[in-house]
């Protein structure tokens, strides 16, 4: 069967751009084949800075013809019922449509459309430029003389070329040439720009692929990472060092380079003095190179690696001097930033207030940042006010949350006027992804106690399901009520997550909740300190999620869950014992039983039937019904004694002895007696079974 190639041809795509666009063009183009009525085998799609192409094998070279019956009014129909339908069957006239006899529905119209089939070609130019047009690049430019004229293509870089070819595998091919803006396709492309800029006539894939590949450029953008890493990786080891591997910087760097040439640079060791981080960044973010350090090492080596996208014929020695140049004037700035930030700021004398408002030490570097902050009155939210006034509020927050999480009140305190002081070191300033993590290296030179450092750095953790969650209880603490102080705040002014919308990351902020109470046990009572229904309400989303995450069927969380829970802990608590219980052989057989007591209840209480307010003794006439009552008044002790006592397995443990009792019951009564009195009582037996299972969890939401 046929194959169709497809290349789009540009100047240099954002890097970050390529591998969705490619995805996009692979939908587009298959979803509009198959709409036309075509079929494929399978289809690729492949991106380098300045291509996106796609490969599709098998496809049908034509469209099937279509036939279709669609059925009319009677023939007796008013005269507009008849007219809309020729209209909308593309008929002339009734006598082109056929009259159909129905016994029951008497005579009516039905068209008989045929539509031959098409050959692909021809579909392929249809859609083609549409596709390209509405392209739905994030940034789209126009560019040359056709750019002012309305509905000029629009394209993320100025599109140069298409390649469009079909065929069958092993004969010629044909170019389907359609035109777009003065761009027509057809079997030409180029390679590497500087390399192989010379024409290239393709006609299928695979000789696209190996003619690209003679001409510098490797099509395949996983090809190119494992290329750059492994080189990496071994140019490292030559020089008795390790990469330090960071897959989002491979991703980029491959969308850079049509044409992979790794090579090792160097800086002074001087800039070492530097932290970690900062080298790492600022190398990564300015010159888009790794770093290494010394096997088995957390210390950065002055070495670092570059990829080219040239074959240099000095062996990259310009290339080397010309992006070490640019990293040592960066480690320059990043060097002065490191050490502004460990001296005084020129304006001590305006910061006194703010220090004494927070009982900062004027003469620490970092107390003087934080008096800073609040002396600027930097806006945090426009509604919420400025950051000074939300670290006074999670000061407030943190010295409740102590008295819970066992935090040591003064240091929780400490950390808490610290945890936002870094906001207005120089390093932040320039790399904001640091924040916490410069403010605890701050602060260790300084000389704070060890739990306040680590809190100024773990606060903002976790910030995803994959971070880790906080060890230290004054980190813990400070993490809380950062988190909470932003739920009550936005929740306080009515900024909540709409739909796939959560511009201020609350759904992030209340899974880091969750995940710090759950992981490490902490009870807290979220209604208490939050004031607000709704917010827990929002909190139990987020439990629902990350349990049913670590393995909860969701009814069973469902059926511990109530609207009023606000201790998390405890509900996932109940979640795992309510789990180990129902897959035993008792709890399975008792939660048939139960459904089956709830279910013939709740039928009789629609109905309005008469229910006893108590259970009397005196009328349970069956051995059956008396040995339920005996079990459910012993079990219902023992299990609400266990809950009392947060021994949620125990609980389960009563009920499962109600499991025998339950079953005799229903193989030996019948509990619509004909008797009303003793019909009451054993409804009223029956709700005792629903109070009984209800004080650990409504049983009436579990499947099965």
């Amino acid at each position: 069967m046929p194959n169709l190639l497809l290349e789009l041809r540009s100047e240099e795509i954002p890097a970050r751009m390529q591998r969705k666009a490619a995805g996009d063009l692979k939908k587009l183009v298959t979803d509009a084949l198959v709409e036309a009525g075509l079929s494929y085998e399978g289809a690729r799609e492949y991106w380098t800075p300045r291509r996106l192409a796609l490969d599709i094998h098998g496809l049908t070279a034509r469209s099937a013809d279509v036939r279709e019956e669609r059925k009319g009014p009677r023939t007796d129909a008013n005269e507009k019922a008849i007219e809309g339908f020729l209209r909308g069957a593309g008929l002339s006239s009734v006598s082109e449509a056929q009259v159909v006899s129905d016994p029951k529905k008497g005579d009516f119209y039905v068209a008989v459309i045929s539509k031959p089939g098409r050959a692909t070609e021809e579909i392929v130019s249809d859609i083609m430029p549409g596709i390209i047009r509405d392209f739905p690049w994030p940034k789209s430019m126009r560019w040359g003389k056709a750019s002012s004229k309305p509905g000029a293509l629009r394209w993320v870089r100025p599109l140069q070329s298409i390649v469009c070819t079909f065929g069958p595998e092993h004969e010629e091919t044909t170019v389907i040439p359609f035109e777009i803006d003065g761009i027509t396709a057809s079997n030409i492309t180029y390679g590497h720009r500087f390399h192989a800029p010379e024409a290239i006539t393709v006609r299928r894939f695979e000789d696209y692929a190996a003619n690209l590949e003679k001409a510098k450029v490797i099509l395949d953008a996983e090809r190119r990472k494992d290329i750059i890493l492994h080189d990496a990786r071994d140019i490292a080891f030559a020089n008795g060092l390790e990469l330090v591997e960071d897959e989002g910087l491979l991703e980029e760097v491959s969308g850079l380079v049509e044409l992979p040439q790794v090579l090792m640079g160097s800086f002074e060791e001087d800039y070492l003095s530097i932290p970690s981080e900062i080298i790492r960044l600022t190398i990564k973010t300015n010159q888009k190179c790794f770093v290494t350090r010394a096997s088995g090492s957390e210390t950065l080596s002055n070495k670092f690696i570059l990829v080219s996208n040239i074959q240099a014929s000095d062996g990259g020695k310009e290339i080397v001097h010309g992006n070490g140049k640019v990293v040592r004037a960066r480690l320059s700035d990043a060097l002065h930033f490191w050490k502004r930030d460990q001296g005084n700021l020129p304006d001590l004398d305006t910061l006194t207030a703010s220090a004494a408002k927070f009982g900062l030490d004027i003469n620490k570097p970092l107390d003087q940042r934080m008096a800073k902050l609040d002396a600027l009155n930097v806006t945090f939210h426009a509604k919420l006010g400025t950051q000074g006034a939300r670290v006074a509020r999670i000061r407030t927050l943190a010295k409740e949350l102590a008295d819970i999480t066992g935090a040591d009140a003064a240091l929780t305190d400490r950390a808490a006027v610290l945890a936002k002081a870094d906001l207005r070191t120089e390093a932040v300033g320039e790399f904001p992804e640091l924040q916490g993590l410069m403010g605890r290296k701050y602060a260790v030179l300084q000389g704070e106690n060890a739990s306040v450092a680590a809190a100024i750095e773990d606060h903002y953790k976790p910030q995803g399901p994959s971070d880790r969650v906080p060890e230290d209880r004054v980190a813990i603490t400070i993490a809380l009520a950062d988190k909470l102080d932003t739920l009550i705040g936005f929740w306080g002014i009515d900024e909540k997550p709409t739909g796939s919308k959560d511009p201020f990351a609350l759904r992030r902020a209340a899974l880091g909740v969750v995940r710090i109470l759950l992981e490490r046990r902490i009870r807290l009572p979220l209604l208490e300190t939050t004031r607000d229904g709704d917010l827990l309400s929002f909190f139990h989303d987020r439990l629902k999620v990350y349990l049913r995450d670590q393995g909860a069927r969701h009814d069973l969380i469902d059926a511990v869950l109530t609207p009023d829970a606000d201790d998390l802990l405890m509900v996932a608590r109940r979640v795992e014992a309510l789990t180990a219980f129902i897959t035993s052989e008792d709890g399975k057989n008792l939660l048939a039983g139960t459904k089956r007591a709830t279910q013939l209840l709740a039928a009789e209480e629609k109905k309005g039937t008469v229910i006893a307010d108590g259970v009397s003794q005196a009328l349970l006439k069956l051995d059956a019904e008396k040995e339920l009552f005996t079990a459910i008044s012993s079990a219902s002790k023992d299990a609400s004694d266990a809950v009392a006592g947060e021994d949620f397995r125990s609980a389960m443990e009563a009920l499962s002895k109600l499991r025998g009792p339950v079953d005799r019951f229903f193989e030996e009564v019948l509990v619509n007696d004909e008797d009303a009195a003793i019909r009451a009582n054993r409804l009223a037996l029956l709700r005792l079974i629903r109070e009984a299972t209800g004080t650990v969890a409504d049983f009436s939401k579990i499947s099965g």
